[in-house]
Formats: structure tokens, sequence, C-alpha cells
């Protein structure tokens, strides 16, 4: 019991702290995951909301990254696929966040390499 309501207080700290946004992944062949993501000095931190660690799952870095298609997946949703220096990972979050994301990548210094799709 005590340990259901640690999970379910985590998963309300995740999803309500400053600069996080909910957000699916999926790597490779597996399903999609549930989680959150971050935006920390160049990186996307993304923390799935089971499981006990605080630390991110994946850090994917802003240079390098490609956003190779996007697509609406239904209920709010939409997916981008990336590549890049993180291949085979896939992002779904509602379209304000998507916006927030491509924003994020869009904005990276004149120095990285980027191509949105």
């Amino acid at each position: 019991m005590l340990l259901a309501a640690l999970g379910v207080l985590r998963a309300v700290m995740l999803t309500r702290s400053r600069g996080s946004v909910p957000c699916r992944l999926r790597a490779g062949d597996q399903g999609w995951r549930g989680g959150v993501a971050r935006y920390a000095d160049g990186e996307l931190h993304w923390i799935p909301l089971l499981g006990v660690r605080l630390r991110p799952r994946h850090a994917i870095a802003r240079r390098g990254l490609v956003v190779s298609a996007r697509r609406e997946l239904g209920d709010g949703l939409y997916a981008v696929d990336c590549s890049g220096s993180t291949p085979g990972l896939s992002l779904a979050m509602s379209a304000d966040a998507l916006t927030g994301f491509l924003a994020w990548l869009e904005s990276a210094p004149p120095s990285a390499y980027l191509d949105v799709a």
C-alpha cells in the first residue's frame, strides 16, 4: 500500500514540476511507454512515470537530432520519429508540447546541425 502511494506521489511530482510535459516514448520495436519530458542543457530528458528512479532513462541531445517524420496518432497526440544521435526513437506528445519541442530544436545554436521534416 505504501509503495503504491509513493508511486502515485512520484508520478504527480513529475507531471507537475516546472518545465515538464507528458510525453510517450518508443524505442526500437518496443511499445509506447508513458513518461515526462524535460528540457535541460541542450538535452531532452525522458523520465518514465512507472519506476523508482528520478533520473532520466533517456537523455536525447539536441545536437545532431533529426526529426525524420511526423504523424497524428489520435486522441490529440502527435508522434515524431527521431534519428541522428538517437536512432530508432519516437516521441508522442500533445500539439502544444510538439510545438514547444520543434521550437526547442530550431532554437539551437548556429553551430548545431539540424534537420526538421
